[in-house]
């Protein structure tokens, strides 16, 4: 999904920003230079001072510290939220706030070029303020899977960065492509995705763990119900009777555990062992590991998919 900036006044921020008031003062001396009239010694000299201006960004999320990493922006990163956690490094980046509250004088202290912003993730109130001050505000939010390539490209563009981002975009791209080549003509098989636990949650529509789903050839008995992530009842779901029970689980997010379900032998998924755990950090960031979770998930399906095939033979 592009990245679109919040108003006309922080667009030309940005740009004034990216350049720097130092590329400003350079650049009739690198032209000189580029017509012979400045010594090569002070021409390589310039250039490699504005190479080394690169802005300053705070991430206001998980993923987007993820990302900013992944295209090598991460000396860049002043400041970010809480669970941030992936790489190491990024722990040891200043906070900020959190989903709830930003703390808008620490920002203006560590005085950002940019600050990326998550649309669904981050009070909005504050961006506006924060927007309002002079800071340029970026919003970032994949909608499809393809879009963590574009959003790694975007991001190698605001922090000068764009030879490595490229890269990963184009490697993560042939991993996404490669695992619904390898999915496309799997027999569906009907999925309960247990989002969160308690109130029990699954998801549907357009939300981003159910794309993935639709890679691995899940099917989901709720896609179709009002919302992206809507609550159901234990009643939901044995009506729905899935094959396949899936619980996105890790340290930062506990999400139940296999055993709850075991006083419902009644559904296929647990009378047949079928109930599988997959990593949530991995799997609901919109970041590259996003495929090497995808690609877990889609094996466990198709090791449900086998087991059924095989007692359907048996039978």
């Amino acid at each position: 999904m592009p990245i679109k900036f919040l108003s006309k006044r922080a667009k030309s921020l940005t740009s004034v920003v990216a350049a720097g008031s130092m590329f400003a003062s350079l650049f009739s001396f690198v032209v000189l230079a580029d017509a012979g009239q400045v010594p090569k010694q002070a021409q390589k000299q310039l250039q490699t001072q504005a190479q080394k201006h690169k802005p300053t960004v705070i991430a206001l999320a998980p993923h987007i510290i993820e990302n900013l990493f992944a295209v090598g922006a991460g000396e860049q990163v002043i400041g970010t939220t809480e669970h941030s956690d992936y790489p190491e490094a990024a722990k040891q980046v200043p906070r900020i706030g959190n989903y709830a509250v930003l703390q808008i004088e620490k920002i203006l202290q560590l005085k950002p070029d940019y600050l990326v912003a998550w649309p669904t993730g981050n009070p909005p109130e504050d961006l506006v303020r924060v927007e309002k001050l002079g800071i340029p505000v970026v919003y970032s939010k994949p909608r499809e899977l393809e879009g963590v390539a574009e959003e790694l490209i975007k991001f190698g563009e605001l922090t000068g960065n764009q030879q490595q981002a490229q890269q990963v975009a184009d490697n993560y791209l042939q991993k996404l492509k490669k695992i619904k080549e390898d999915n496309a003509d799997k027999k569906p098989i009907t999925v309960f995705y247990q989002l969160w636990s308690a109130p029990l949650t699954t998801v549907a529509n357009q939300a981003w763990p159910q794309k993935i789903l639709d890679v691995c050839k899940a099917q989901n008995p709720f896609v179709d119900l009002v919302g992206d992530y809507p609550h159901v009842s234990i009643e939901n779901v044995l009506v729905a009777n899935p094959d396949v029970i899936i619980i996105p689980t890790s340290v930062s997010e506990p999400n139940g555990e296999i055993e709850y379900w075991q006083k419902f032998s009644s559904i296929p998924a647990v009378k047949n062992k079928q109930i599988y755990l997959v990593n949530s950090d991995k799997l609901h960031r919109m970041t590259p590991r996003v495929v090497e979770e995808m690609q877990v998930l889609c094996d466990k399906i198709d090791t449900a998919r086998q087991f059924y095939a095989n007692k359907s033979l048996s039978n």
